[in-house]
């Protein structure tokens, strides 16, 4: 019986270590992904980020050069923000309307500089800690504590465990009820999870 739908979320890439391991597991049990660019790797590497959109997947903006938004001034968010949409753009053709901040460091201040280009903010109710490399039985442990409505924290930065979590997660998902979802934005400013 399905329960509902959760966000599964990757940060941090493209990265050609981690970036065709990601979308290859998510293909093979038919799942999409929200994927959060971070706009310098973005020009480094456009035919990763090509093959993320080719695949279904979406995309938001994860800021620039990925700095504790909320330690710079005014101009720099919008350079961070607005680098990050161009790169995308110029990539895929498409542009982000959702944002996660770096480290999840934001402010009102924050929010209202993401909204000036149509961004809806989005972090997480459960992090995965990949990015602390634990095992992939760790990620899938915590993982696991999505709720109906959740959103999975990960990483698309070559992380080797995350890669081998994946599969794993889909399955427990399934197992549960649960369907991977999409993201997308509420009228009064928020997020919501939704049927892709």
């Amino acid at each position: 019986m399905n329960n509902g739908y959760v966000a599964l979320t990757f940060d941090d890439g493209p990265n050609p270590d981690s970036t065709p391991a990601l979308l290859a597991a998510l293909a093979e049990h038919r799942a999409r992904a929200t994927f959060f660019i971070w706009g310098a790797h973005a020009v480094r590497h456009p035919d990763h980020l090509r093959a993320v959109h080719s695949a279904g997947m979406w995309l938001g903006n994860h800021s620039q050069t990925h700095p504790y938004l909320t330690r710079a001034d005014l101009a720099t968010v919008l350079e961070e923000l607005s680098g990050a949409q161009q790169a995308v753009q110029t990539a895929t053709g498409t542009l982000p309307t959702l944002f996660r901040p770096p480290y999840g460091d934001t402010d009102d201040g924050i929010r209202a500089a993401a909204g000036e280009f149509g961004l809806t903010e989005v972090l997480w109710s459960v992090d995965t800690r990949d990015w602390a490399g634990v095992s992939a039985d760790e990620i899938v442990d915590a993982a696991s504590s999505v709720e109906p409505g959740g959103v999975i924290l990960m990483h698309d930065g070559g992380y080797r465990s995350t890669v081998e979590a994946v599969p794993r997660i889909l399955r427990m998902l399934d197992e549960r009820g649960l369907k991977p979802g999409r993201i997308e934005a509420r009228p009064d400013g928020g997020a919501v999870v939704t049927e892709p």
